[in-house]
């Protein structure tokens, strides 16, 4: 398992979700806006009125953001 974060500056929630990711000792590497993307690729990737943060898994399945990620990780009794 492998996820990948889309996150940006100031945001408690892409915080949150990269701090259960590592607790949990998960593959996951972090994308910043402005560093790593621009926000017409992420609403390009996402749609218009995607939130941050944006998790996908396996660079195929978008779990949606922290919230839905957590219920995903708990759904599938991975943390």
């Amino acid at each position: 398992m492998r996820f990948t974060i889309y996150s940006r500056e100031g945001c408690p929630y892409c915080v949150k979700i990269e701090e259960v990711l590592r607790l949990a000792q998960l593959d996951h590497k972090v994308y910043k806006l402005d560093e790593d993307f621009t926000r017409d690729e992420f609403i390009s990737q996402f749609g218009h009125g995607s939130t941050f943060p944006q998790v996908i898994l396996n660079d195929q399945e978008n779990l949606g953001g922290c919230v839905d990620t957590i219920n995903y990780l708990q759904e599938n009794k991975i943390i």
